[in-house]
Parts: C-alpha cells; sequence; structure tokens
C-alpha cells in the first residue's frame, strides 16, 4: 500500500527538480541567444512540469503532495544553479584594480592568453590602473587563480557579457 505512494510522491518530486534545472538551463540559452536550444528545452520542461502539477491538484486533499512539489522546486532552483557553473556558457567582463601590480598583472594575464585593456581611473588614494579583461566563463579559475598568485589585494568585479562583436575574441574565432 504504501510503495504506490512513495513511487508517487518521489516522481512529483524529481519531475519538479527535473523541470526546474531546466527552466534555468533554457534562460540560460535564451541569455545566450541560442533560442532554438532554449525552446526545444522548454518543449520537455513544461511537459514535465504539466504531469508534476496534475498530481498535485488532482489530490489537494493530501498536503504532503504539496509539501514534496515544493520541494522539488527548491532543489531544481539549487540543481540548476549548479548546472549553470558547470556549464559556464558565454563570456565575463572583469575589471581588476591593483594599487603595486597592475602592470605585473596585466603582463601575465597576456602571457596566458587574456586579452587586457589598461585604462587609468582616479580613487580615493588617487590615480590607478584598471585592467579590463574580457574572458570566457569556463577561463574564470584560472583567471582569478593569476589574480590571487601575483596580487591578492586587488580588486575584482565581475559582470555578465550578453554579446561580443569584433576585438581579441574575433580575432580567435577566426583562427
Amino acid at each position: 500500500m504504501w510503495l504506490p505512494l512513495f513511487f508517487d510522491y518521489a516522481f512529483i518530486f524529481f519531475a519538479r527538480v527535473s523541470d526546474v534545472t531546466l527552466s534555468t538551463v533554457r534562460i540560460l540559452m535564451l541569455m545566450r541567444g541560442r533560442s532554438v536550444t532554449a525552446a526545444a528545452i522548454g518543449f520537455f520542461e513544461v511537459s514535465i512540469y504539466v504531469l508534476a502539477l496534475s498530481r498535485v491538484i488532482d489530490s489537494l486533499d493530501q498536503p504532503l503532495r504539496l509539501i514534496v512539489y515544493a520541494l522539488g522546486f527548491a532543489t531544481g532552483n539549487l540543481l540548476g544553479s549548479r548546472a549553470e557553473e558547470y556549464l559556464a556558457l558565454g563570456f565575463t567582463t572583469a575589471e581588476v584594480i591593483s594599487v603595486d601590480k597592475a602592470g605585473e598583472l596585466a603582463e601575465k594575464m597576456r602571457e596566458c592568453g587574456f586579452g587586457v585593456t589598461v585604462l587609468q581611473g582616479c580613487g580615493l588614494t588617487g590615480t590607478h590602473q584598471i585592467l579590463h579583461v574580457l574572458l570566457k566563463r569556463r577561463n574564470m579559475p584560472s583567471f582569478l587563480g593569476i589574480i590571487r598568485e601575483v596580487d591578492d589585494k586587488a580588486f575584482v568585479s565581475l559582470m555578465d557579457t550578453r554579446k561580443i562583436v569584433g576585438g581579441y575574441f574575433a580575432k580567435i574565432k577566426s583562427k
């Protein structure tokens, strides 16, 4: 008697985990301009969602189903964020401010294949060099490793980059 109920709860939970994780990946694909992939993911996402929701709606007199559904949603959010980090699609723009070692940092980054633009900035304690770097998200760990190695006191600001046209990356892509 309890086994079919267990499998029903498990289905609701894992279906919700799956559809929310797919939702996160679908949104990521949309943000990266991959609308056909996003549409395909969306098809499976909504199909799973409807199946899970119907199991809950059909049995509103059983509040445990709603709790399992909500737990699946929460877990799906966690898994979706992990999947997004693992996929690391796209680009990031980094600005690095190093009070004493900006030149050394720029040189080391260029040696490692990163394109670096150096700008002048004026802060509270005077003029500083700002290193402006566009990098692939999957290269972020090595990029941050270089910064920690050369100047662990550097200030780093990271921003998501939606699209790039021309410049250093266009030269790399054409090779």
